[in-house]
């Protein structure tokens, strides 16, 4: 039998969760960086000193990438190679270990993107607010970054 195309097939899930969630948080600090930048621009005009928040804010995103990264390495070293190495694995189970990366890659990216403009929009509250309600703009980026752990953590489980 020829193992190629459903190996394949299975190591496309792979770059699928790395590359979308990569994707996903590039997006995300993007956007909020602008907000950032924005922000800092007002305050320097102002007079005033730059706030770090805003570097918390932008920054948040990056984690849905490590996310992903370890989804794949799961897939490289963990439950998807086994003993007898790539092959036998993934060769039986190639649409499970492609529609979980790709599942993957799409959680880890609309969760980063959207933790991205909620960031953003946080810059421009924390600025114009006089920097008034971080904690509760941390809370709202908190739960779109819960989406992401979790839904990591129930692919994980569903790893053959």
């Amino acid at each position: 039998m020829d193992i190629t195309m459903p190996v394949t097939m299975g190591q496309m899930g792979l770059g699928l969760a790395l590359g979308l969630g990569a994707v996903g948080s590039a997006l995300g600090i993007g956007v909020a960086g602008q907000a950032a930048a924005g922000a800092w621009a007002k305050e320097a005009k102002a007079g005033k000193p730059l706030s770090f928040q805003y570097i918390i804010l932008a920054g948040m995103p990056l984690s849905q990438t490590f996310y992903a990264l370890i989804l794949a390495l799961v897939f490289m070293k963990g439950k998807a190679f086994g003993a007898e190495g790539v092959e036998p694995i993934i060769a039986s189970f190639p649409g499970a270990f492609f529609g979980i990366g790709l599942a993957g890659g799409l959680i880890e990216l609309f969760s980063a993107w959207y933790q991205g403009k909620i960031g953003a929009a946080a810059c421009r509250a924390l600025c114009e607010g006089e920097g008034k309600g971080f904690v509760f703009m941390i809370i709202a980026m908190g739960l779109v970054e819960s989406v992401g752990l979790l839904g990591f953590i129930f692919l994980f489980l569903l790893l053959p």
